[in-house]
């Protein structure tokens, strides 16, 4: 019996295996206009297809909660019903196909307001001034604005009505992204953390944020319904390396995972970087599984590893070890959306399909 394609159930949510769609960011939200932030048809080709793919849970991309919370234009929101009412199509097609619909809610910081990655001839896309825990630049972006201690409380209430519209849409599992250098991770890290007021210096204050939003959210967000933090375990700068600049660790990761725990956060995302644009990270294949792997077994908390996780035997062996309870795949989705399927075949294990699809499978 495969461990990688057993059933995992957080809360009252049952996924049918551990194998899971990570967000990945697509910037094809509508621009502009009403509908501003609206999901596309893009979104339901692309998510879609890895529900039929098999996945067992369908991460909806990182999704703003304000509209300069964003990144570029194109990004998702849900900072408005009408945002909320366009992703009920999607979630409605995605829970059809057996997947659990999710979603992963942002705030940018400092780290917004940048366009999309690739050049646009059609159209000269909006930037607008960025708000950040300190007015610390990430490498050569403008220095964002720091937030007043009034702005962050308007930032958390913000989520907060984000998850209540994220719940009202059908979404089933919520997200926080707290790592890769999004405001969230700005404040936890003192890299980007100069803040002399509650809100920085030491571990306890460092952290406040995170928790006050986890808090605000967990209130509006189904008591039924699964809670994930993304988390950075490391920045890569000192503690944890040899570079000489100070940055968030995987020691502080584990007591935040912690005290995540305590309010009634019931997955730990584990990620790294996204602080600096220029840290030395060790990229290969599963470089990140360790990180999922210590908190899991120091904070005692179900954690998801990823990181060019990208075949079925690498994948089954993490959750066999029990390095981690999930594994989300990203990149290697782009290529093969169809992954589950062809993990499961190699695996020896049951996976159902669409019958419109039943003569592309063996009997």
């Amino acid at each position: 019996m495969s461990h990688l394609f057993e059933p995992l159930t957080l809360r009252d949510v049952t996924f049918a295996h551990r194998a899971w769609m990570s967000p990945m960011m697509q910037f094809a939200a509508v621009p502009d206009g009403p509908d501003t932030g609206s999901v596309t048809d893009w979104h339901l080709q692309h998510l879609g297809a890895r529900a039929v793919g098999g996945a067992a849970l369908v991460m909806t991309e990182a999704t703003a909660i304000t509209p300069n919370g964003r990144s570029s234009d194109y990004d998702l929101g849900l900072w408005n019903d009408r945002q909320r009412d366009a992703f009920r199509r999607l979630t409605g097609f995605l829970a059809a196909q057996g997947t659990v619909p999710g979603i992963q809610l942002v705030h940018a910081g400092r780290k917004g307001s940048t366009g999309r990655p690739w050049p646009d001839q059609e159209r000269i896309e909006n930037h607008w001034p960025t708000v950040g825990a300190s007015d610390v630049p990430f490498g050569r972006l403008p220095a964002a604005r720091e937030l007043g201690v009034d702005e962050i409380s308007g930032i958390i209430d913000d989520f907060a009505a984000a998850a209540r519209r994220a719940a009202d849409a059908g979404f089933r599992v919520l997200e926080l992204h707290g790592a890769h250098g999004y405001l969230i991770h700005q404040f936890l890290s003192p890299h980007s953390n100069t803040r002399t007021d509650h809100y920085g210096g030491s571990f306890d204050n460092r952290i406040r944020f995170a928790l006050e939003v986890v808090a605000a959210v967990r209130g509006p967000w189904p008591t039924e319904y699964p809670l994930f933090v993304r988390v950075s375990a490391t920045d890569w700068l000192a503690g944890d390396t040899d570079d000489h600049r100070e940055g968030w660790t995987t020691d502080e990761t584990v007591k935040l995972a912690l005290e995540l725990k305590e309010l009634g956060v019931d997955l730990i995302d584990v990620s790294t970087g996204g602080t600096v644009p220029d840290a030395a990270i060790p990229v290969a294949p599963g470089y990140q599984v360790p990180f999922a792997s210590r908190v899991r077994k120091e904070a005692d908390v179900p954690t998801a590893a990823v990181g060019m996780i990208t075949d079925a035997e690498q994948a089954e062996g993490i959750i066999a070890d029990g390095q981690a309870d999930a594994v989300f795949l990203a990149r290697e989705l782009l290529r093969n959306p169809s992954w589950f399927r062809q993990a499961a075949d190699r695996l020896g294990a049951p996976l159902a399909h669409p019958p419109q699809y039943a003569r592309a499978f063996r009997r």
